[in-house]
């Protein structure tokens, strides 16, 4: 089974490495003595995250996400990184391949199905829903620094 591995940390981060992209799938989460989900890991808390969680998953062909779930308060956002499948919510089945984005509100019921011949590997990136306002854009919360850069 593959592990997280910490790379840096410092005061203002943390720096973590979870493998190449094709070996997710040697990760295994375990949820219970008789309940495992191979080729899935949860890498939010371990970089410190505290405003989300991440995780990634990596389906064999044919294989789907086991069961169909929703959430009291977290949207997520489900990135395809590799492969094609199919992806359901609330009984809408649609297809999805690498690039496809879903946002996925907490009540939506959701599962994902690689439909492909080769393994589909998605990234899920889950935050409290209505978290964001018009004061929270990207322009207007970075900070361009005046100094210069130490490469």
């Amino acid at each position: 089974m593959k592990t997280i591995k910490t790379i840096k940390e410092g005061k203002n981060f943390k720096a973590v490495n979870i493998g190449n992209i094709s070996e997710i799938i040697e990760h295994e989460l375990v949820l219970g003595p008789d309940f495992k989900i191979q080729g899935k890991v949860f890498a939010g808390q371990s970089v410190g995250a505290t405003g989300s969680e991440l995780s990634f998953q990596t389906l064999v062909p044919g294989q789907d996400s086991g069961f169909l779930h929703a959430h009291k308060t977290h949207e997520e956002l489900y990135i395809i990184l590799r492969g094609e499948g199919s992806y359901q919510v609330d009984g809408e089945i649609f297809p999805v391949s690498e690039g496809t984005i879903i946002r996925v509100a907490p009540d939506g019921k959701r599962a994902l199905k690689n439909t492909g011949k080769e393994n589909l590997t998605m990234l899920c990136i889950q935050y409290k829903a209505n978290a964001f306002n018009e004061s929270d854009s990207p322009m207007t919360d970075g900070i361009i620094l005046q100094e210069p850069l130490k490469w």
